[in-house]
């Protein structure tokens, strides 16, 4: 590797715009207090345990990463704050002190009454959608993740992606690819009737579209749309807060407003959402549903004395909530939103002057590769993304994820495969955790194998489950 520091600094992209500019290194607004040693294993252990993995990273134990961007989901750092406000968890089975510090925490970023912890994301999509929808259904969505896709699909239902053409163009320009074509969607509901739409969904920012921002125009046309029609608009709000940060940075309007105003206001044209609080919560485990309606409230707190827990805990320590209030109001500063997003950015210009085919813009959590541009010899059918997320591993012990034919690829009726638009990998940052040298170390790694992309090899399955096929899929490589 030619290293990262011998090239000339000058003409980066500005690391919000995308615009070229002089090179500018994101400042990180915390300093280092705790470290945990990684080390990178010989290269021959890391085939051994490829291989024992049935090539799925996912099942290559942790100590064995060197760099790890599977996901920014549970993987943070939490701050002194968090750490400290864990001590003063409260952990009474019903109505502990720390619920409603949590409760009230929700209720002022988001201006829902109806706060209901849940033990992560799924879970509170697991519920809402328990409750709000039946086999036959139609759930619209700019693009659904994974989870949530299978969450509306185990009940039968559809998961239907309504996203704008432009999120399919890898290379388009677009502030806000992760809008909701608003015709389209229009076009579900004369289609299917209102009936059988039990809610719509934005999923901000648009993880499965390359982590894009919906604008706040956007969130404002659909809601118009769904209260024509007395259908209820839920964010999967996951990543609330980086989306507000690019409303701040991207839209007109929105320029001289605080992003707390930004996220009430996004919130104001929604009926619930759903939170996974391992990302823009910062922390480990945590999630939660907010809602108005008191009697849906009230339907799903039912459910989750079965499911989850009581009501005031739902799956959680008193401590996780204290820890979620804490990150809930640290996201919210534009000095880490600042360097969360240039951070991601600075590591797509740094594989993007490698000549690296990375989807544009960046987005706010992941840089994601085009995997059909970087091994174009590699049918669908044999999943290309993977094949570069194995090199990965082999070349560097760095974790990422496929965002491609692996996960959402399904066979039809007769048994051919049905594809999905874009073939990506998915380079999650977590939050507080990589410096600039691990960045550099990713894209020297990644300019390596794109000069060795021709040999890479495809995959077959060789056992799936019926969900979530790419967690604990097991592969074959491909002669």
């Amino acid at each position: 590797m030619s290293g990262i520091f011998s090239r000339n600094p000058t003409n980066r992209l500005n690391l919000i715009t995308g615009k070229v500019l002089p090179m500018r290194l994101p400042l990180e607004p915390y300093k280092i207090k705790m470290v945990e040693p990684i080390q990178l294993l010989p290269r021959e252990e890391r085939e051994r345990l490829l291989r024992e993995a049935g090539f799925n990273v996912f099942k290559i134990p942790a100590a064995a990463v060197f760099i790890d961007l599977l996901t920014d989901s549970g993987t943070p750092a939490m701050s002194e704050h968090q750490w400290a406000a864990l001590l003063q968890g409260d952990e009474a089975y019903a109505q502990s002190r720390s619920f409603f510090r949590f409760q009230e925490t929700v209720r002022s970023i988001t201006g829902f009454p109806h706060v209901i912890p849940t033990h992560q994301g799924r879970a509170a999509e697991h519920i809402l959608f328990t409750v709000l929808v039946k086999s036959g259904d139609v759930v619209p969505n700019n693009i659904h993740f994974d989870t949530t896709r299978a969450n509306v699909e185990y009940l039968g239902a559809t998961a239907l992606d309504c996203v704008i053409d432009d999120a399919y163009d890898p290379y388009r320009e677009h502030p806000f690819k992760g809008n909701m074509d608003v015709a389209k969607l229009q076009q579900a509901i004369r289609t299917y009737g209102r009936e059988r739409i039990p809610l719509v969904m934005l999923t901000i920012t648009n993880n499965s579209g390359g982590g894009q921002p919906v604008s706040m125009e956007n969130i404002r046309q659909v809601s118009r749309i769904c209260r024509e029609y007395r259908i209820p608009l839920f964010f999967d709000a996951a990543r609330f807060a980086e989306n507000s940060y690019f409303i701040q940075q991207r839209e007109a309007g929105y320029q001289n407003k605080s992003i707390p105003q930004i996220v009430r206001e996004m919130f104001s044209y929604v009926d619930g959402c759903t939170m996974s609080a391992k990302k823009d919560a910062l922390v480990n485990i945590g999630g939660f549903l907010a809602l108005r309606d008191e009697g849906l409230a009230q339907r799903i707190k039912e459910l989750l004395v079965l499911k989850e827990g009581f009501p005031t805990y739902g799956g959680l320590s008193g401590r996780d909530m204290e820890a979620m209030a804490t990150g809930l109001q640290e996201v919210l500063q534009e000095s880490y939103l600042k360097h969360r997003v240039e951070q991601v950015a600075y590591l797509g210009g740094l594989l993007q002057e490698r000549g690296l085919p990375v989807l544009k813009p960046f987005g706010g959590h992941a840089i994601y590769l085009d995997a059909r541009a970087m091994v174009p010899h590699i049918p669908q059918s044999q999943f290309p993304g993977q094949a570069i997320v194995v090199a990965l591993y082999r070349e560097g012990g760095i974790r990422a994820v496929e965002i491609g034919s692996l996960m959402f690829a399904r066979r039809t009726d007769s048994g051919n495969w049905e594809f999905p638009r874009m073939e990506l990998v998915r380079l999650a940052i977590p939050r507080r955790v990589y410096t600039v040298s691990h960045l550099a170390f990713v894209a020297e790694t990644l300019e390596t194998i794109r000069r060795r992309s021709s040999r890479l090899k495809g995959f077959r399955i060789r056992y799936e489950p019926e969900f979530l096929r790419h967690f604990t899929v097991e592969l074959e490589e491909l002669a």
